[in-house]
């Protein structure tokens, strides 16, 4: 059973917001969330353990998914979470993940990705803020609890977002292109709309949680 490193998860999402070559790029063992990991299964991807309620799957898909997976955690669909939850606290709980990058919780519904991007918020999650990613075609989403980062820009994502989750005190923005200093930043004002100058920025903030989006230009991703 692999433990530590990143584990990647696929939840049942739209396949037009993976990135490209998604099964084919990503290292590291997959989780399947829900339909996520019967798409995993069709992209001959063998995932470490299954886990939602499987509510949108046919009989025959549920089968083949307990044929092909070994540790499959099933729910009740009648719950006070998401599939994306449940499969977060296995993979930091039973299987020691450092970090976890999720695939597939945008562009759907959006209750489910609103539940997934405030996940962060809630107290068994909150120690694990700033190990945990939604990655789509065109952004990168990450969480920080309070510190000094310094951020690596991705391939064609120059646009950052910087949107408070909770009030945020003295968040300082070092080097980007607008830059701040000590600037509280109450909730929910969002502080969007910054760029990379280089391939890597800085900022800090002394309280709260931080939402930071890392993005390519809309009009740039329809016309690569």
């Amino acid at each position: 059973m692999p433990r530590g490193g990143t584990f990647n998860l696929l939840v049942g999402g739209p396949k037009a917001n993976w990135p490209v070559d998604l099964t084919e790029k990503i290292v590291g063992p997959w989780i399947g969330v829900d339909r996520g990991t019967l798409r995993l299964i069709e992209h001959n991807v063998q995932p470490v353990a299954a886990i939602g309620d499987f509510d949108s799957l046919a009989a025959p898909e549920l089968q083949r998914v307990r044929r092909n997976v070994k540790d499959i955690r099933q729910s009740q669909p009648e719950k006070d979470f998401t599939d994306t939850q449940m499969a977060v606290s296995v993979a930091f709980g039973d299987y020691g993940a450092e970090q976890v990058d999720i695939y597939g919780a945008t562009g759907g519904r959006l209750d489910h990705f609103l539940a997934n991007l405030f996940i962060v918020l809630e107290p068994q999650y909150k120690r694990y803020a700033n190990r945990i990613r939604l990655i789509d075609k065109q952004n990168t989403i990450s969480f920080y609890l309070p510190g000094h980062y310094q951020l690596r820009k991705e391939p064609d994502k120059n646009y950052l977002a910087f949107i408070p989750l909770t009030s945020i005190d003295h968040l300082s923005l070092l080097d980007e292109k607008y830059q701040l200093h000590d600037e509280p930043i109450p909730y929910p004002i969002s502080l969007a709309s910054n760029e990379f100058v280089g391939e890597t920025g800085e900022f800090q903030f002394d309280t709260g949680v931080l939402c930071v989006i890392q993005s390519c230009d809309t009009y740039e991703a329809r016309h690569e």
